[in-house]
Formats: C-alpha cells, structure tokens, sequence
C-alpha cells in the first residue's frame, strides 16, 4: 500500500494559531501522541472557524453543522512536551456540500515542520438527517 502523501498550497493556509504541547500529551516514547496531535488538530480547526465568524459548537440544530468526514494526517518530525507548535489553518476543495480543512504544523523555534493533515468536511443538517449545500455566508468567510 503507498504511504499517504499530502500536499497543499500555502495560499489555501490563512490563520495561524499557537499551542504548547502539555505532558499529558506525551507518549511512552516520548514525544506528541497521536490522539493529542488530534485533538490539537480539532482546537486549530475551531479557531480558526471562530477567528471567520463559525461558532463550531452550536448545538441548537437551527440551519446545518459542520461534521468531520475524514481525517489524513502525515507526521514528519518527533514534537516533546514543552514544544510550541505553530498551526496554519485554512480551507482548500471547496464543493457544494464541504471540503478540507488543511494543517502545517510547525516547531518555529528550530523551523521543523511537525505533521501536515487534512479534515475533510460536509455540513449536516440534524433534523433532516442528510448532508446540506455550504451555507454561501460560509464559503465568503473562510474562503475569501
């Protein structure tokens, strides 16, 4: 089977966020685990929705969601407790229902790059049961 490569361009990432790996998020060998890495992913991600004007955590069902389809993730360098990572966030594929919500994760204070991933997305509409067009007040905030 090939190994995952991903690739997007810079111009798709346009929100930057900075998080410090805590030592809860250590591994037994040492460095980031892979479900922190995910979990930092997850609060990149609501930031930058929230910095473009998307409350990610509205439950009251009033217009469709966004919900996470898919989730590609590529680590390229150890991260250790203590570390500030560098998230860039932004969005690339845009289709009718969703797209991907792109990540480069970095160590600025040696310049490494950390992990690139992807989340792939759709809006749902809860109380129709079914995936939902992309609000347009959506697409012109995070993609303009």
């Amino acid at each position: 089977m090939p190994r995952l490569h991903l690739e997007f361009p810079d111009a798709c990432l346009r929100f930057r966020t900075a998080m410090t790996v805590r030592s809860t998020e250590i591994n037994a060998g040492c460095h980031l685990a892979n479900d922190a890495l995910v979990a930092l992913l997850s609060e990149a991600r609501s930031r930058f929705l929230f910095a473009h004007g998307v409350d990610d955590t509205r439950t009251d069902g009033a217009g469709p969601a966004i919900i996470v389809t898919d989730l590609a993730t590529v680590y390229r360098a150890e991260a250790r407790a203590r570390d500030e990572l560098l998230f860039e966030v932004g969005v690339c594929d845009l289709n009718r229902y969703g797209g991907d919500i792109v990540f480069r994760v970095s160590r600025p204070a040696d310049a490494t790059l950390v992990a690139l991933a992807k989340y792939g997305f759709v809006f749902f509409d809860y109380r129709a049961g079914k995936v939902a067009p992309m609000p347009a007040e959506f697409r012109a905030r995070v993609a303009g």
